[in-house]
Order: C-alpha cells, then sequence, then structure tokens
C-alpha cells in the first residue's frame, strides 16, 4: 500500500534460513581428511552419507533406529494368536452347548453330545465339521459364529484396510457378492496390467466402482499393486512363520471364513500380486516371540511392518552397485521411523545433489568418486600439511616465483575445456563472440566463446614417484602417509612446477602407472609381492619419454623385491624369500637407470634387516640416497627431495 515503509537489515532471528542445510566445502574436507589418513574414497563418501555431516544425523542412525524398531516388532507377541483366540472361542461354544444339551431328553441330545465329544482335535477340522451343526444353544451357536465372522474380518480388513465396516457384515450374503465381483474385477485388472495392457481406462472404471474399498485412493495401477502387494506379502510371511500344524489351522480357519468363492478369488488375487512384486520376501518367515497372543491383524500387521523395515534397511545400506540416496522411500521412512527421519534424509538428498551440482563429486557405475576439483582441493591440503612440518633452513627454501609457464606458446588455439589452464587467447574469444552476436556494444560473452592458446609442454625435470601398494603398507600404518605423499608432491608439481612432467607409478605383485584420481581411489593390493622391477621398468619410460628433462625416480617402499615379470610371458613371480632371479631383475633395471643419469632415491619404510641391506647397495649403485624416515616424516622428505632434486641440471 502507498505511504508503507520497510527497512531491511542482517537477519538475526537466529541461524540464516536460507542458508544451505551444509557446508559442502566442509563436508568435502571431512571426506579428504579421512583419504589422506589412509582410508578408501569410496568408503570415505560412503561414511559422509552414514554418519552424517557437521553433527547432523546420517544414515547410519536411520538405520540403527529402524533396526531397533525391528527388534521391538519381533518381540510384539505370538503370532498362533488367531488360532489360539479360535480355539478359545471353539471350547466356550462348545461349553455352553454341552450346558444345554445335558438339561434335555431324549435321543437327539445324546447323540449331538457324542457328535461333540469325537470332534477333531484340529481346530480348523473341528470348526469345519460344526458347519452343519444345528446348535441347541443360541450363546453357542453366536459363540461359533464370532469364530468364523471375527476371522473374515480381520483377513479381509488386513488385505483391504477399507472393509473394516463392511467385513463385520460379510456374513450377508450380498456383502460377500460385492465383495467377490470387486476382487474378481481386481483380478482382471491386474491381469491385464501383467500382459501390459494400457489399463488407464480400466482403472478409472475400477476405481469409480470400487474406490470406497481403498481409502489410499491409488493413482494408477501400480500404487494399487504396491499397496495390496505388500499386505498380501505380510499375510503370507505370516503363514510362513508359523508352525507346520500351526500353518494348516490357520489355513483352514480361513477357508471355512471366507467360503469357497471369498477364498478362490483371494488365492487368485495373492497369486496375480506375488507375480507383480516378486521381490517382497513372500517366502521369508520370522520367529516372532511375545506374551500377547497376536490376532491375524496384528500378526500381518507386525511382519508387514518387519518386510518393510527390512525394505528400508537395504535402502539405507546403500550397498548394491550404483546406490543412490534416491532409491530411499522417503515416504516409508516418514511412515516407519517419523517425519524428522524423513527429512534428515531429505537433508542429506541436498548435500549429495549439491556435491554433484557444484562439481565436487561424479557418479560412477560403482557409486561416487571425487571430481578432479575435489582433487586438487585434497592434493591442496596434502601438500599445506607437508609444507606446516617443513623446518625452517635450506630443505624448507622453496622459492616458486621463476617456476615458469605450462609450457611455449605454439600459435594456435582451439575452443576452452572444462580444466584447461592455458592462457586465454582474447582475440580470438572477442572474434568469436561479435560473429556470434553480432557488431554490438558492449561485447557479451558466452561459454562458448572463449579460445585458449595451444602451448607445447617443456619438462625441466622428469620424476618418477613409485609407490608400495603391498598390505604391508596398510597393516603397518603407512598407508595414509604414503598416499598423502603422493598427493602433495602431485600437485607441487601441477600448481608450482607445470614443466615438470610426474609420474606416480604404484606397485604390489605388478606395477601400473596412477593417475591422481586413481591413486585417490586406489586400494591396498591383498594378493602377495612387492615388484619393484616392474615399478623400475615403467619408471624409466617415462623418463625416456622427456630425454630433454632431469630424470628422478623416488621409491617408497616397505619391503624388500619379492616379485619381478617373467622374460618369457610377462607375468609377475612371486616367491618368499626373494628368488636370486628376482634381485637380478631389479637390479638390472637399477642399471639401466643407472646409465640414463636418473637419480634414484629411496625412502625406506621399516626396519627389517634384509631390506636395509638390500636397499643400501641399491643407493651405493645407483650413486643415489636412501632415507628412513618415520612415517609421519614421510612427505617432508620426499618434497624436499624432490625439490633438491630438480635444482640439478643434465
Amino acid at each position: 500500500m502507498a505511504g508503507n515503509r520497510f527497512r531491511y537489515g542482517q537477519w538475526r532471528g537466529g541461524p540464516d534460513p536460507l542458508a544451505p542445510p551444509y557446508d559442502v566445502r566442509a563436508a568435502v574436507d571431512q571426506v579428504g581428511a579421512e583419504v589422506l589418513a589412509g582410508g578408501s574414497l569410496r568408503e570415505a563418501l560412503r561414511n559422509l552419507l552414514r554418519r552424517g555431516p557437521q553433527e547432523r544425523r546420517g544414515l547410519d542412525d536411520l538405520a540403527a533406529r529402524a533396526r531397533r524398531l525391528r527388534r521391538e516388532a519381533l518381540r510384539r507377541g505370538d503370532l498362533d494368536g488367531a488360532v489360539t483366540r479360535a480355539r478359545a472361542l471353539l471350547d466356550q461354544a462348545l461349553a455352553a452347548e454341552r450346558d444345554e444339551l445335558r438339561g434335555r431328553d431324549g435321543d437327539d441330545a445324546r447323540f449331538a453330545e457324542a457328535m461333540l465329544d469325537n470332534l477333531p482335535r484340529s481346530t480348523a477340522r473341528a470348526v469345519e465339521e460344526l458347519a452343519a451343526y444345528d446348535w441347541a444353544s443360541d450363546e453357542a451357536r453366536q459363540t461359533y459364529q464370532r469364530i468364523l465372522d471375527g476371522l473374515r474380518g480381520e483377513v479381509l480388513e488386513q488385505r483391504f484396510a477399507g472393509l473394516r465396516d463392511a467385513a463385520r457384515a460379510a456374513a450377508d450374503p450380498r456383502v460377500q457378492q460385492q465383495l467377490a465381483e470387486m476382487m474378481r474385477d481386481l483380478n482382471d485388472l491386474l491381469a491385464r496390467h501383467a500382459r501390459a495392457e494400457d489399463t488407464t481406462d480400466a482403472f478409472a472404471e475400477f476405481m469409480r466402482q470400487h474406490g470406497d474399498f481403498f481409502p489410499e485412493q491409488p493413482r494408477d495401477v501400480d500404487e494399487l499393486v504396491d499397496v495390496l502387494a505388500r499386505r498380501s506379502a505380510a499375510g503370507e510371511r505370516l503363514l510362513r512363520s508359523l508352525s507346520d500344524r500351526q500353518r494348516e489351522e490357520l489355513a483352514g480357519l480361513m477357508r471355512q471364513s471366507l467360503g469357497d468363492r471369498l477364498s478362490g478369488e483371494l488365492a487368485a488375487l495373492d497369486a496375480n500380486l506375488r507375480a507383480l512384486r516378486p521381490d517382497l520376501g513372500w517366502s521369508r518367515g520370522e520367529r516372532v516371540r511375545g506374551d500377547q497372543p497376536l490376532g491375524y491383524g496384528e500378526a500381518a500387521s507386525a511382519l508387514g511392518e518387519i518386510g518393510e523395515l527390512d525394505d528400508l534397511l537395504d535402502q539405507l545400506g546403500q550397498e548394491h552397485p550404483g546406490a543412490t540416496l534416491d532409491d530411499v522411500d522417503v515416504e516409508a521412512v516418514a511412515r516407519t521411523l517419523g517425519r524428522d527421519a524423513a527429512d534428515d534424509v531429505r537433508r542429506l538428498r541436498e548435500l549429495e545433489r549439491e556435491l554433484r551440482r557444484q562439481g565436487w563429486v561424479s557418479r560412477t557405475p560403482d557409486g561416487l568418486t571425487f571430481s578432479p576439483k575435489a582433487l586438487r582441493r585434497l592434493a591442496g591440503t596434502a601438500l599445506r600439511r607437508v609444507f606446516a612440518d617443513l623446518t625452517a633452513g635450506p630443505r624448507g627454501q622453496h622459492d616458486l616465483r621463476s617456476a615458469g609457464a605450462a609450457g611455449e606458446v605454439s600459435g594456435a588455439s582451439r575452443p576452452w575445456q572444462y580444466g584447461d589452464e592455458q592462457p586465454l587467447d582474447v582475440v580470438r574469444t572477442l572474434t568469436r563472440a561479435v560473429h556470434r552476436a553480432g557488431p554490438t556494444v558492449p561485447v557479451r560473452l558466452a561459454v562458448e566463446d572463449f579460445e585458449v592458446m595451444e602451448t607445447e609442454r617443456r619438462a625441466s625435470a622428469a620424476v618418477a614417484l613409485c609407490v608400495d601398494l603391498s598390505f604391508s603398507m596398510v597393516s603397518e600404518g603407512r598407508w595414509g602417509p604414503m598416499k598423502q605423499t603422493a598427493l602433495a608432491l602431485s600437485h607441487l608439481v601441477a600448481t608450482r612446477f607445470p614443466q615438470d612432467a610426474l609420474q606416480i607409478v604404484g606397485f604390489g605383485r605388478a606395477a601400473l602407472p596412477l593417475s591422481r584420481q586413481e591413486l585417490a581411489a586406489v586400494e591396498p593390493d591383498m594378493v602377495q609381492g612387492t615388484n619393484l622391477q616392474h615399478a623400475l621398468r615403467l619408471a624409466g619410460r617415462h623418463l625416456r619419454r622427456h630425454p630433454g628433462a632431469e630424470p628422478v625416480v623416488l621409491v617408497v617402499t616397505d619391503g624388500e623385491p619379492t616379485a619381478h615379470l617373467d622374460p618369457d610371458d610377462g607375468e609377475p613371480v612371486f616367491h618368499w624369500p626373494p628368488l636370486r632371479e628376482t634381485v637380478d631383475a631389479t637390479i638390472r633395471e637399477v642399471d639401466r637407470l643407472t646409465r640414463y643419469g636418473a637419480t634414484l632415491n629411496i625412502f625406506m619404510l621399516g626396519e627389517d634387516p634384509g631390506l636395509r641391506r638390500f636397499m643400501d647397495a641399491v643407493a651405493r649403485r645407483s650413486k643415489g640416497r636412501l632415507f628412513t624416515p618415520d612415517t609421519d616424516d614421510l612427505g617432508e622428505y620426499v618434497v624436499s627431495d624432490y625439490l633438491r632434486a630438480r635444482r640439478g641440471r643434465r
């Protein structure tokens, strides 16, 4: 309205209501800290969602709550309550009938007493035989009818939540006719759906005629199937959870209470639902225990709840390949764990999506993994840790102002791509913008307008970092420092010495070159073997690809060589203790690197006497150096040695 005045200022009413639920960068750093400590990258990303970032509840908390509710459901009561209750009502009916018969004279009364005395011990068979019995006592007749009507009502109410009132009147033939017609139409609809026919119109007509039976008001056949199949599966799991005798008793009582027509339609419905949703654990039983007898509906409800919790635990576990939080049924979480738990899942989803949207993680067939952007942040953190530990003096002097450019400009250009670090070609960028939008002022740039200058890489040092990936590195607590050291060195080269060429080589029983992303995600090699020979061979190939650069080889290991490549088939050969052939093959690679002029420095972790003797001999033979740093000082030693070695020139 005119004359209204508004004043704006800083929000002071508590936490910012428009702020995102999590600090995404802090979440990335939380994952990075676990990786740098030696954890698996994929496990660290999963742990972020399982534990929850920044003191928030994660999937583990929700799963613990679901497991607690499942244990409570398993202690809810005795599943045989329906049969027990039927037995008690039958005993009441028989007692009332005998009292009535004792007051009567005549053969008919004695014959009826003899018939009651010879009833089968089975409750279901006794109820079946009494179906045609002419009760003398009205009280006994009514009690007997309560057995049939009560179980019929519980069964139908459990299968169709909208039948609470109709089930009580199910003794009326007209009501039974309506129920049978509804189930007949439902089975016809499901059969057409199973044949992949278009059931849109048929579903609408079915809901118009029988919608009162379905208070959930499903929107389509799939929702209808989901609701009914879960209830049907719970009923089947109830039968599977009983002993053979109990199962036979309950099934017989159900047939007797429902009658032939309703029993047949219900059996057909169960078969259709099982074919459409075979994933609901129809054949699985549960050992539910408790003192309180549960009626059919209560028992089936408990097993249905257990089944839903089982599904939810599977979703929260995120164990299957390609798992995502989108797999978690938020509505099921709200039903079983509460609205606050559903809100937690939504917040975790937002975090996962925000990590992807901001480019911190990407999705692979095996799950989430760090993007190059996140790896740069992780490696930068590792490098800062290393430099924080460097002591003052010559080893800590690392003036990087004259590090140089990434390469020499070649004169050509190409369209910019994400991740490019080459300088922009301003003239060609503006030219493309003008061609696209016309000669307007000001010139507005779009992403597709940018071009970068092509450069030719000129490496001043070729560095091969060979890192031991054997299981002993994990068992002795050296995996984390090794990974942190390699990431720190790769980041130092990429950001401060881009003219250098670094290759990381991981070796266990065999060796392989590793990118920064592969290094962050690499897992320990559970196969025995330390194939230093193969690692040095790959290092030599890297050095020879940069003939004008200072060749530097750095080796981080905690075990003497126990494997080499067979010269005939190229397959790794492992033996402990080391074979003479393994030692000779490794020394030949050392000699090749020495003849090439490479500096070969070894960082030995551990105090094994055999390893020390071998590595000391290698260092002397190659005129390199042998370091024995503490695990916590490994990064400082390797980075300092790289900075020292690259200052030399051939």
